[in-house]
């Protein structure tokens, strides 16, 4: 769900020691090197019937082009101030230093995005980061969540059943300390964790997200500690990342409902604004999962936000109908565009939102991700 410009991916890159190297974020909440290559490289290929193995699926995939695990939530503090988080961490595969004898080569990026939401305040802040992995500045574990940039970090402990995730961020304007523990069992997506992205099989991911974690901890915001409590999503996917080749970025809700259900949707857009690809979930508390035919999905713009950044233009409030019911979906603050140009390069939109249902009542709470708007992702 993120993209760099070509003039980002170089920046970036070159000042990693990769001269020469292409690095695009796209997919969703992922980034991915697209890299020009000496000699043909084997690639993995995600497939259908393989099926997630939980600690280990928890972990990395370096064999993989692209992986992010990413984290949203809503939270109060002790005077029911209403904040939003963001946390995704991103490890991107290079093609081009593969061969590289060196332990210097930058053979893994790792990147990463944070924001806090501050809607009472009506502010939105955010920071970025990316390293090499390796030398001790960043790294992700294979056999479980251990993914560290610098002093961000995120790990998981506990069984496959009951995780406890454990996420630190010290940006340049916030902070947070979170303990985010399960509720229910993962949310595995699509067809036992194969989800499908494009009318190819080949265009898929292997996902599964962890719905409902609760969440209790510290926010350090315009120099103050806040004691927080709340609820949050967590994503994690890993893939080639390759979209339809018509399609220019997405639509994305990741809901946790009052009644302890949950909701996914998304789509894959093309330039006119039509939908390429759609697809889905729905969990009731204790039922299973109905996962989403790609018919079966469909987002209508509603009122728009234009950037002043990129003049990109929002929907800010979209209608989503889905086997689940009919929804809307509100941004509680229009403002929350990532315009990263200098550092990651990565414009996108990417908020904490409401959930109605069909009568307008409040049903949920989670984040919109929109990505595509400012340019076409470039992949």
């Amino acid at each position: 769900m993120k993209g760099l410009n070509n003039m980002s991916r170089r920046f970036c890159l070159q000042a990693l020691g990769v001269a020469g190297a292409h690095v695009t974020l796209p997919s969703f909440a992922m980034p991915t090197a697209v890299l020009p290559t000496p000699h043909a490289l084997a690639r993995p290929e995600v497939q259908p019937g393989q099926t997630l193995n939980f600690p280990r699926d928890f972990g990395a995939h370096p064999e993989f082009r692209t992986e992010w695990w990413y984290i949203t939530g809503r939270l109060l503090t002790a005077d029911r101030q209403t904040l939003g988080f963001q946390v995704t961490f991103f490890r991107t595969r290079v093609d081009t230093a593969q061969d590289n004898p060196s332990r210097f080569a930058a053979k893994q990026l790792i990147l990463a995005h944070a924001a806090i939401t501050d809607v009472a305040g009506q502010q939105w802040l955010h920071d970025q980061r990316i390293a090499r992995e390796g030398l001790g500045l960043a790294g992700a574990g294979t056999q479980d969540t251990r993914v560290h940039l610098k002093d961000w970090s995120l790990q998981r402990t506990g069984s496959a059943l009951q995780s406890l995730y454990q996420a630190q961020v010290k940006a340049s304007t916030f902070a947070f300390q979170l303990d985010l523990r399960s509720t229910q069992a993962p949310l595995v997506q699509g067809q036992a964790g194969y989800s499908r992205k494009g009318p190819l099989p080949s265009q898929a991911s292997r996902y599964y997200s962890q719905p409902q974690l609760n969440v209790q901890g510290q926010v350090q915001l315009n120099g103050r500690a806040h004691a927080v409590t709340g609820r949050a999503w967590m994503d994690h996917e890993c893939g080639e990342g390759l979209l339809a080749p018509d399609a220019v970025g997405w639509d994305w809700v990741g809901m946790n409902l009052r009644d302890g259900g949950a909701l996914m949707a998304f789509r894959v857009r093309r330039a006119d604004g039509s939908t390429s690809w759609t697809g889905g979930s729905f969990r009731a508390p204790g039922r299973p999962a109905r996962i989403f035919k790609p018919e079966e999905v469909r987002f209508t713009p509603g009122r728009t936000w234009q950037s002043p950044a990129t003049h990109a233009r929002y929907p800010v409030e979209w209608q989503v109908d889905t086997p689940a019911g009919r929804f809307t979906v509100r941004a509680l603050l229009d403002a929350q565009e990532l315009a990263g140009q200098p550092s990651t390069g990565a414009v996108y939109w990417e908020g904490l939102s409401e959930l109605l249902d069909a009568s307008g009542r409040v049903a949920g709470d989670g984040y919109l991700e929109m990505t595509g708007y400012a340019k076409p992702l470039v992949l």
